[in-house]
């Protein structure tokens, strides 16, 4: 079976984010956490937007948003969640495909976010700067960019002692269930670069498969501070913990 990367077209992770977001408790406080970084009623810029989670709750509590992926697939999906959102949510809402080590709206915000591990999807150095210098250019001054990373020693943890068993396994929204099982599971300190193989399954509701998918996930890491300060963001507290395997680092646009 190939292996695709993650979110990738054919993939199974695209078609599946909102099952094992929803599912991955470890999330739950982060719509808190970016809420109370932005003035009320403020605009948010959020990289690495996806299926729309964050920023359709947002806007539910009054922010426009504006939503950047790189994924078609996960902005289609947030395109069709938006079209089903009352008109005034909906309305408070942009979604944009762009790489957010690339992007330039030719506006500012009072908040950038990018949650999820998102910046931890692309090798650190030039990329992280590139994002940092992102998130810098939509900032207005005296505004808030919010990263959500994961802590290096959950990376480095081994993979489960038994890979034929799911690490997930959940029902899907038609009435089958998805299971996820990790196959391999990599840290490589001289790069603090973890790769994973995980393996997607589809199941109909008798339990025969009917769709599978292999696919590689991998994060990086470094300290964010020194990225970050050339580029005019510095460190506005300490990292806020979130679910015991990541924290959201804050820094501001001077």
């Amino acid at each position: 079976m190939t292996t695709r990367p993650y979110y990738a077209e054919k993939g199974l992770s695209a078609a599946f984010y909102d099952t094992v977001t929803a599912a991955d408790t470890r999330l739950e406080g982060d719509l808190d956490i970016y809420s109370r970084l932005a003035p009320a009623g403020g605009s948010i810029l959020e990289l690495g937007v996806g299926t729309g989670r964050l920023a359709f709750a947002l806007a539910e509590r009054g922010f426009t948003v504006v939503g950047v992926d790189i994924a078609p697939a996960m902005l289609a999906q947030a395109a069709a969640k938006q079209a089903d959102l009352p008109a005034t949510v909906a309305a408070r809402v942009e979604l944009k495909r762009g790489d957010m080590t690339a992007l330039d709206l030719k506006k500012t915000f009072d908040l950038v976010i990018c949650p999820y591990f998102t910046l931890a999807h692309v090798p650190r150095g030039m990329a992280w700067k590139n994002t940092f210098a992102t998130a810098s250019r939509h900032l207005r001054a005296g505004g808030l960019a919010a990263f959500h990373l994961p802590l290096v020693d959950i990376m480095r943890a081994p993979g489960p002692a038994d890979s034929s068993r799911p690490v997930l396994n959940e029902p899907t929204p038609t009435g089958g269930r998805l299971q996820l099982f990790i196959r391999e599971r990599i840290f490589r300190e001289e790069f603090s670069r973890l790769d994973q193989t995980i393996d997607y399954v589809e199941l109909d509701a008798r339990g025969a498969v009917l769709r599978q998918s292999s696919e590689r996930l991998t994060y990086y890491h470094t300290d964010p501070a020194p990225l970050a300060a050339p580029l005019g963001l510095t460190a506005d507290r300490d990292p806020i913990p979130l679910g015991g395997v990541g924290e959201v680092h804050v820094f501001l646009k001077a």
